[in-house]
């Protein structure tokens, strides 16, 4: 049985057919979907999907960093009002990117902290979104520096080293679609890393492993994300399935 520890299933990319797409992933042994939030605009679809099919579809809350704009602390006061009526298993996706825009720079930083230190208040994991900021993103980790502090690298992309540094941090490193592209460079010191730090996601509807590149991704893909690593490991798919499930059922507590 697999877990896809991020997956967006609650976004107009499956409006048309998610029942179809949780009963094939189903299918497939991907038996839960840990439902990661972007911003205050996708809170009540994630949670009316979660609603739907509470035994496997577990919402977490938080303010994506491409979300984060001059209102970021309306945002911010949302995320805290959601703790407070909801059950949520993690907080994000949070953290930095810097891909596409630094105008927000600053403000990213401030709400990434601010998202940490709620986290650590509610004992909750966090998932963080690095892209182009692994500076910065140890720089607060490093800053806020609490033993309590747990969650996942979502849709590791950093190099060997800083994957040794997120790893000694406390933090999983969450494997995709990714893993199976030529040019990945995660193939490259993956075998190196202990299974124990590893969770598997399909970040859906993005990021579709080889050989759907291109097309829209769905929580079915695990087990392409699955087999690779295994290739990788050489070990059974069975058993990346068995620990790799452990890690995120110890992890998110579902």
């Amino acid at each position: 049985m697999f877990i896809d520890t991020h997956t967006h299933l609650f976004l107009n990319d499956f409006k048309n057919d998610i029942d179809n797409v949780i009963k094939n992933s189903i299918k497939s042994n991907v038996t839960k979907f840990l439902l990661p939030n972007i911003d205050s605009k996708t809170i009540d679809t994630m949670l009316n999907l979660t609603k739907k099919y509470p035994k496997i579809c577990f919402p977490t809350i938080g303010i994506h960093p491409c979300s984060i704009k001059e209102n970021y602390k309306q945002e911010l006061k949302i995320v805290e009002k959601e703790l407070e009526k909801n059950k949520y298993y993690a907080i994000g996706e949070i953290g930095i990117d810097l891909y596409w825009d630094t105008k927000y720079i600053e403000e990213q930083k401030e709400a990434f902290e601010y998202q940490i230190n709620i986290a650590l208040k509610e004992n909750l994991p966090i998932i963080i979104h690095v892209r182009n900021s692994f500076n910065e993103i140890f720089e607060i980790l490093e800053k806020i520096k609490n033993k309590n502090l747990k969650g996942v690298f979502h849709c590791f992309s950093g190099d060997y080293k800083q994957a040794k540094k997120a790893i000694k941090m406390g933090f999983k490193l969450g494997v995709g679609g990714v893993v199976t592209y030529k040019n990945s460079n995660i193939n490259r010191f993956l075998k190196n890393i202990d299974l124990k730090n590893i969770i598997l996601e399909t970040d859906s509807p993005y990021l579709s492993p080889e050989p759907y590149r291109g097309k829209r991704n769905d929580s079915s893909n695990i087990k392409i994300i699955a087999k690779k690593i295994a290739e990788i490991y050489e070990y059974d798919i069975n058993y990346i399935a068995k620990i790799t499930t452990e890690n995120a059922e110890n992890l998110f507590k579902i």
